[in-house]
């Protein structure tokens, strides 16, 4: 009788590694892949350190940032914050990558060798402004001793979590891993979610990935620039069918802005056209939708503070930041 010895060992999937090294998926931000990029979007901040809130929230950066191609500034997410990003032109399935988020991690010799310092976020897509779905995430990281706030991370240990690459170098998603999801239309994707993953592998505190894996990064960055810091997001298929950028955001005007509880808020174009409009919070819940001709006053009972509305009309769709006070 013959017996085999068989040696069993746990083996966890290795993903692309990071910008520079063969078999990554990075893309750098002049690379003509990139068709188009984020127009605008809304930031509801975390906290430097979600372990004591006294410290208060992120302070880098603001809704200024968003918009353009990656290195004209980030704004800081901070503990579990979040963005809603817009754009002029539904994004689209198509073949391989379809979008890229940029973030500003780095690489020095501080670090141990093979990683780089990287601040992850989760990355979220609707094609309605309501409701998002998540691109399923894995982390590799061994989450039995915490991440410092400057320790490193090997790139080849996570899978669809933006911040993956360094500065300079988008993180890319492929809509095909969402193709059936109810719910979904990949072809007109509108928004763009990033949510801060909260790196702490303190039960308290921890973010799971897709398999329900605590995620360990770099925790806590109690400081003003804290947590996952947006640089900006690529687009690299879209719907050039949909005449989105046929009218200009400077072609219609809304007012008063900012306005005061129950007011009357006025819409104009310069010229006669339905519109369909939309009135939606920062976590992208619409609140209102009307259907009218150049002009819109049904604000009864919205709370104070900051808001969109989504505004479509024959020949495209405007987006207009609007605040109540």
């Amino acid at each position: 009788m013959i017996v085999f010895g068989i040696s069993v060992q746990v083996l966890f999937a290795q993903f692309a590694p990071q910008a520079g090294l063969s078999g990554t998926t990075a893309i750098h931000k002049d690379s003509s892949v990139f068709v188009n990029w984020a127009i605008g979007g809304t930031i509801t901040r975390g906290w430097k350190d979600i372990s004591d809130k006294s410290l208060g929230l992120a302070e880098v950066g603001d809704e200024s940032y968003i918009p353009g191609m990656a290195g004209n500034g980030i704004v800081s997410l901070g503990d579990g914050g979040q963005a809603v990003v817009t754009f002029n032109k539904p994004i689209k399935n198509g073949p391989g990558f379809d979008f890229a988020v940029f973030e500003n991690g780095f690489i020095d010799q501080t670090l141990k060798p093979g990683t780089a310092f990287l601040e992850l976020a989760f990355v979220e897509v609707s094609s309605d402004g309501i409701n998002f779905f998540r691109f399923p995430a894995i982390s590799n990281n061994d989450t039995t001793i915490q991440l410092e706030s400057f320790d490193g991370i090997d790139a080849s240990k996570i899978n669809n979590l933006a911040g993956k690459y360094i500065v300079n170098y988008g993180t890319p998603f492929d809509l095909s891993d969402l193709a059936n999801v109810n719910g979904l239309d990949v072809n007109q994707i509108t928004h763009v979610r990033i949510i801060d993953v909260v790196g702490s592998i303190n039960e308290s505190f921890a973010t799971k990935d897709s398999r329900g894996a605590k995620i360990n990064d770099p925790w806590p960055t109690p400081f003003a620039q804290s947590g996952f810091d947006l640089d900006a997001i690529g687009v690299i298929h879209q719907r050039d069918d949909v005449g989105t950028t046929e009218i200009r955001s400077e072609q219609i005007v809304v007012y008063p802005n900012p306005l005061q509880r129950n007011g009357e808020i006025h819409i104009t174009t310069g010229h006669n056209t339905s519109l369909d409009v939309k009135l939606i919070n920062l976590i992208g819940e619409e609140l209102m939708h009307e259907r009218t001709e150049n002009g819109w006053s049904n604000l009864t009972d919205v709370p104070s503070g900051v808001y969109y509305l989504h505004i479509s009309t024959d020949n495209g769709i405007v987006y207009k930041k609007v605040v109540v006070q």
